[in-house]
């Protein structure tokens, strides 16, 4: 548009520190993931409206990313010690069960890869488990990494829609991402003793 300005000078900006100079020092990014356009599969998105609603969860940062798994990839980048994402998946049981996954890390020991990401990327409908090779790619990964998920009746009902079994967990799932956060962040061991957390 005519006047619209893309630059600015340096006196107009004003840096924003990384989280690591922020009071507590560790900081857990929850991020909800997900498509609200296939019924149950939007559930991640659901828990992180709820949370978000509510009051703030101390020492993390709760963010929908819905289907941008490359926006979620870069937001590893920062200085985050730990990350929950929250996800519909089918593992066999009753529709609404919730289960906390503690994933193997893609590339555990490997140095990062230099220069540009290379091979196709997909920025749209990324599982987990690609963004965490993604950002493993791009040079950083948390330490600590929990999936919560949810068992859904189905990921292509209607649209914007949630089973009733699966809508009727998001405050607890909800309840126990605040738990899962409170954990982390006490938790001073490396990344070599997750120690599963079935649910």
């Amino acid at each position: 548009m005519p006047g619209h300005r893309f630059f600015y000078s340096a006196e107009e900006i004003e840096p924003v520190g990384e989280h690591e100079e922020r009071p507590g020092g560790a900081r857990i990014l929850v991020a909800g993931i997900g498509n609200v356009f296939l019924g149950d599969d939007g559930f991640g998105v659901e828990v992180a409206r709820h949370l978000a609603e509510g009051p703030a969860v101390p020492g993390a940062d709760v963010v929908d990313f819905g289907i941008r798994g490359m926006d979620l990839a870069y937001a590893l980048q920062r200085a985050y010690t730990g990350v929950i994402f929250v996800d519909a998946a089918p593992r066999g049981h009753a529709p609404g069960t919730l289960t906390v996954l503690d994933p193997d890390l893609p590339g555990d020991g490997e140095a990062p890869v230099e220069g540009p990401v290379e091979g196709p990327l997909e920025g749209h409908g990324m599982d987990p488990v690609s963004v965490l090779r993604l950002a493993r790619r791009m040079g950083h990964l948390p330490a600590r990494v929990r999936v919560v998920c949810c068992e859904p009746v189905t990921a292509d009902g209607a649209l914007f829609e949630l089973s009733e079994p699966v809508r009727a967990m998001v405050g607890e799932a909800a309840g126990l991402v605040k738990s899962l956060v409170m954990e982390m962040i006490a938790e001073n061991a490396g990344p070599g003793s997750r120690d599963p957390l079935p649910r």
